[in-house]
């Protein structure tokens, strides 16, 4: 039986990578951008999976576009397998109280709301089932880590990793696992914006996530294996470990890498 699969903020990023690795796979896949041109976009880079490949678009970080998604999702695969709140937005390296009003709301609305929402909907349609996968992504500052300029992301990222784990406690019982994600450092248009002008400090920033970042498609092939192969109650997939972290380290004075050329 077909896997089916929904990754909400895929339309690029880690997300369509990991779309298009479960599409390699044979899963059924549902991706989700924020408009109709982006979501046709990723599709027509996924034409070769024609038949195993939907676009939805909708807003993943409101509960009606949520919804949406859902509803669309059930009418065209009649169930879900795994659900993956992906969608996150970042903001400008800037101290929070430099953010306007209007950021704050959008990364507090898509990276904490979406996953909330994200979370409950797709659960409650699996916990009729007694089964079903959810998968929650984080980020930086998920482990508590501190970057002046990152507060408000961070932030996000730390509460996310506080409520996957809540929540898979209270549903236990109940045959659904509920877990996280961790990429670790993925070379993605997020991560470059976090170093994107010639300052010092984003000279430095770059120096370093040539050392630890990975490319989109080894990072996505990693989380979609160990996805598709969890059974814990609550999985917890890491892909930038600690051994992982100190063998780059190691191989940092004879591996040239520069993802920002």
């Amino acid at each position: 039986m077909e896997t089916k699969v929904v990754i909400t903020g895929s339309s690029r990023g880690i997300g369509f990578g990991l779309a298009e690795q479960f599409l390699k796979r044979g899963c059924r896949v549902a991706l989700n951008g924020s408009t109709r041109a982006s979501t046709d976009r990723a599709l027509e880079r996924l034409a070769r999976y024609e038949n195993l490949v939907i676009g939805v678009s909708a807003d993943a970080s409101r509960r009606d576009g949520l919804l949406l998604l859902h509803r669309e999702v059930l009418a065209k695969f009649g169930s879900v397998d795994i659900w993956i709140n992906n969608a996150g937005i970042s903001h400008e390296t800037l101290n929070a109280w430099e953010l306007d009003a209007g950021t704050v709301e959008r990364v507090l609305r898509c990276n904490i709301d979406g996953v909330v929402h994200g979370t409950i909907i797709a659960f409650l349609e699996m916990r009729k089932r007694g089964a079903g996968k959810i998968f929650n992504m984080e980020g930086f500052g998920s482990d508590g880590f501190m970057l002046d300029g990152m507060t408000l992301y961070g932030t996000t990222k730390r509460a996310l990793t506080y409520f996957t784990r809540s929540f898979s406690h209270e549903a236990r019982s109940t045959g659904v696992q509920v877990g996280t994600l961790s990429p670790g450092m993925v070379v993605t248009d997020l991560l470059r914006m976090t170093a994107g002008d010639d300052s010092p400090e984003s000279l430095k920033k770059r120096k370093f996530f040539n050392v630890m970042a990975d490319d989109v498609e080894t990072v996505s092939v990693f989380l979609t294996d160990r996805m598709l192969a969890a059974r814990d109650p609550s999985p917890e997939i890491r892909w930038l470990t600690k051994p992982r972290m100190l063998g780059k380290l190691l191989r940092a004075p004879f591996a040239k890498r520069d993802f920002f050329s």
